[in-house]
C-alpha cells in the first residue's frame, strides 16, 4: 500500500479546506446521510461525521481500507460505518442524501468519477440528493514556452551524438501526456479555452470531446497545450488545477505537440480532444491541432493519440 499517496492528500490544505466547507454547506446536522466514494484514509467521510451527519457510510477497495477502519475507530466516530467494496460493486447500498467523491486524477476523469457517480446517482441517493463535485469544466491553453518541448527532444540530440535513429521514441514521447506545473506566463495570454463540461447531477458520458479555436494579431510559436480542470462545489466554492489557481497537490497537464507550430498573424488554430475513461480499458487521449489561414486553407495538421505513446 502506498501511503505516501494519501499523505500528498491530507497535506493538501487548499483542497481539504474547500471540500470542507462544501460538506458543511450540505450537511444538517442530525439529518444529513452521506456516503464518501473512494474514501483513502477516510478523510472527507470524518469530517461529515464531524459536522454532524446522521450517518456516514465510506466506501473503500484498495488496501488502505483497513487505515480508515483504524481511524474511524481510533477517532470514536460510532456514525461512520466502513464499505470495504468498490461502490458499484454493493448489493442494496444504504440511502443517502449527499454522495461526495473526490476521485479526480490530473487528467480529471482517469479514476473513472464519472461511471462511479452515475451508478452511485442512480442507487445510492434518494430524491432531491445532492452529488459533490456538482459539475466539472476541462480547460486548455496552448504553450509558448519551449521549456517542456525541449525536454522531449532529447532523443535527438542523443541520436545526433551517438550516431543512432531514435524517431520512433522521439514520436512515442511526444504523443505522451505529461504531469508538469505550467507558470502562466509559459501559456498564450488569455488564450484559456474551456473544451468539455460535465453535469455531475445528472447521467453523463464517459467519451468526452471538445473543440476550441484561437485567432492571433501577432506571431507565435505554439508547442504543446496546457489542459487543465475545475470542479464546482456549490455555494460559490470550487476546486482547480489551473496554473494561476491555488497551488495543489494536482499540477496541470502538458499535451505536446511532434513539431511546434509557427504562427503569424491572421492564422487560426484549432484543436480537439478526444477521452474515454473506464474501469475495463484504462484512458485513453487523443488531440489534434490545425492550423489555418484567414481563408480557411489548412497549413498543417498534427495527430496525437495516447495509444502512439505506449511500448509495443
Amino acid at each position: 500500500m502506498r501511503i505516501e499517496y494519501h499523505r500528498t492528500l491530507i497535506a493538501d490544505q487548499a483542497r481539504n479546506d474547500v471540500l470542507y466547507k462544501a460538506l458543511k454547506a450540505v450537511i444538517e446536522p442530525g439529518k444529513t446521510r452521506v456516503a464518501d466514494i473512494g474514501a483513502g484514509t477516510g478523510l472527507l467521510g470524518a469530517m461529515a461525521s464531524r459536522l454532524g451527519a446522521r450517518e456516514v457510510f465510506l466506501y473503500e477497495t484498495a488496501e488502505v481500507a483497513g487505515v480508515a477502519e483504524a481511524v474511524i475507530a481510533a477517532s470514536g466516530l460510532r456514525n461512520c460505518v466502513l464499505m470495504p467494496c468498490h461502490s458499484t460493486e454493493m448489493q442494496d447500498p444504504p440511502q443517502v442524501d449527499v454522495i461526495i467523491s473526490e476521485t479526480l486524477g490530473n487528467y480529471a476523469f482517469e479514476e473513472d468519477i464519472i461511471t462511479t457517480l452515475n451508478d452511485a446517482r442512480r442507487r445510492f441517493l434518494v430524491p432531491g440528493g445532492i452529488v459533490l463535485p456538482r459539475e466539472v469544466i476541462q480547460c486548455v491553453c496552448p504553450v509558448i514556452a519551449p521549456r517542456l518541448d525541449a525536454e522531449l527532444r532529447l532523443w535527438e540530440e542523443a541520436g545526433e551524438a551517438y550516431d543512432l535513429d531514435l524517431s520512433l521514441p522521439q514520436m512515442m514521447s511526444l504523443n505522451n501526456v505529461y504531469v508538469r506545473r505550467l507558470e502562466a506566463g509559459e501559456l498564450l495570454a488569455c488564450g484559456e479555452r474551456e473544451w468539455d463540461r460535465v453535469d455531475l447531477s445528472q447521467e453523463a458520458e464517459t467519451h468526452r470531446s471538445g473543440q476550441v479555436n484561437w485567432g492571433f494579431e501577432s506571431p507565435a510559436t505554439i508547442y504543446g497545450f496546457a489542459v487543465w480542470w475545475r470542479a464546482d462545489l456549490g455555494v460559490g466554492l470550487s476546486l482547480s488545477t489551473g496554473p494561476e489557481s491555488v497551488a495543489t497537490h494536482w499540477e496541470q497537464l502538458y499535451f505536446p505537440l511532434e513539431e511546434p507550430i509557427e504562427i503569424k498573424p491572421g492564422h487560426q488554430l484549432g484543436a480537439q480532444f478526444v477521452s474515454s475513461s473506464s474501469p475495463e480499458d484504462g484512458t485513453h487521449l487523443a488531440w489534434t491541432a490545425e492550423l489555418v489561414t484567414a481563408d480557411g486553407d489548412v497549413i498543417t495538421r498534427q495527430e496525437m493519440d495516447l495509444d502512439k505513446g505506449y511500448l509495443p
